[in-house]
């Protein structure tokens, strides 16, 4: 599209350079992390969530760190957004799925300034929840004016994760019905419009509460289904006319997981992208796959990092979308970096829709 920002050119997973943003800051450095206003200090030092130890949210700390110092093939970010993913929460206990190393800042895209003052979109694996950040320079680039904060941060990640569950773990097409779970969250409601977008025959979306439910629905969902339906097989099957379903993105685990595979029709896929609920799903053998046709794909975006032109392909659509106003992302909540914890304790507790994000100013 005409205007938009060149997508970097990911050709291995992406590791933060924040290893001097992430050292151990001195005791007199330290401060509440519900202080006030967090500029940037003057004596070498900017504000950090950093944690010492693994846990829940509250772990993390806002401190003084370091100012970070660029390595070759590097640039510093002046970040004003740093977006929160539901991995954050995995990164923040060490359950992701790459182990995490002490002591550490979380967050990996943010939204700033470089070269004092073009504005541009960073991907990093590391250190975004930072007032700055080092940076690759091939994970770097451009936005143009069009595309706010929020929507930057919301297709980095969320955005490039819902187009390639949908255009190649699944291989979404037209007609088919789609199961998206969590539909109201980050990946979810850019999910059912992307569904909705490229041809699915029935959107199906499951939420916690009716406004989430209703806010699915606003962005193209046929039709909705609480999460917590005492059998979800059975729900899902009736949402979808009483048939099985084709697809299935999924991020739950456990039951869901379990009961959305038994809802599927014959070549049927499941997409399992996540686990929020923290419990694992029951082992499918491959005998049940055959017994009934289906497919239960597997899906981390570090990986696609490692093919050439595949997240270059995939930001260049969904930037295409968002200017043709086909496709919009949902603001979440815009938390001061001095409230890192209750983002973290909204997110895991499901009260947040879309994109949330910390604002380091503040």
């Amino acid at each position: 599209m005409t205007g938009a920002p060149r997508a970097p050119r990911l050709a291995s997973p992406v590791t933060a350079a924040a290893s001097s943003a992430s050292a151990p800051s001195s005791a007199s450095g330290r401060t509440a992390d519900r202080a006030g206003a967090v500029g940037i200090r003057q004596n070498g030092t900017v504000r950090a969530v950093q944690l010492t130890e693994f846990g829940g949210p509250e772990v993390l700390t806002v401190v003084d760190v370091p100012d970070p110092v660029p390595a070759e093939g590097q640039v510093l970010v002046e970040v004003s957004r740093a977006g929160v993913n539901y991995a954050d929460t995995h990164h923040v206990e060490n359950s992701y799925l790459a182990p995490a190393t002490l002591p550490l800042v979380p967050g990996a895209e943010v939204v700033g300034t470089v070269d004092g003052g073009r504005r541009v979109l960073a991907i990093v694996g590391s250190g975004g929840y930072a007032q700055r950040v080092a940076a690759y320079r091939p994970t770097v680039f451009d936005l143009p004016s069009t595309v706010d904060d929020v929507t930057a941060l919301a297709l980095a990640v969320q955005g490039t994760t819902a187009w390639l569950l949908l255009r190649r773990s699944v291989h979404l097409a037209a007609g088919e019905s789609v199961v998206v779970h969590a539909a109201a969250g980050g990946v979810g409601s850019l999910a059912v419009q992307l569904a909705k977008a490229w041809g699915a025959g029935r959107v199906i979306a499951t939420a916690s509460t009716a406004e989430k439910r209703a806010l699915t629905q606003d962005l193209g969902a046929d039709v909705t289904v609480d999460s917590n339906a005492p059998d979800m097989t059975a729900a899902l099957r009736e949402a979808n006319g009483g048939r099985r379903v084709d697809v299935v993105l999924d991020m739950t685990g456990g039951s869901v997981t379990d009961a959305s595979i038994a809802a599927l029709a014959p070549f049927g896929r499941l997409a399992f992208y996540g686990m929020a609920n923290r419990t694992p799903p029951t082992p499918v053998s491959p005998a049940s796959l055959l017994a009934h046709s289906t497919t239960v794909a597997g899906m981390w975006l570090v990986h696609a990092m490692g093919v050439p032109g595949l997240l270059e392909q995939a930001l260049s659509e969904l930037y295409g979308l968002v200017e043709a106003g086909t496709l919009r992302a949902i603001p979440g909540g815009d938390y001061p970096l001095t409230e890192v914890r209750r983002a973290h304790e909204d997110l895991r507790a499901r009260r947040t829709v879309g994109k949330i994000v910390l604002d380091p100013s503040r």
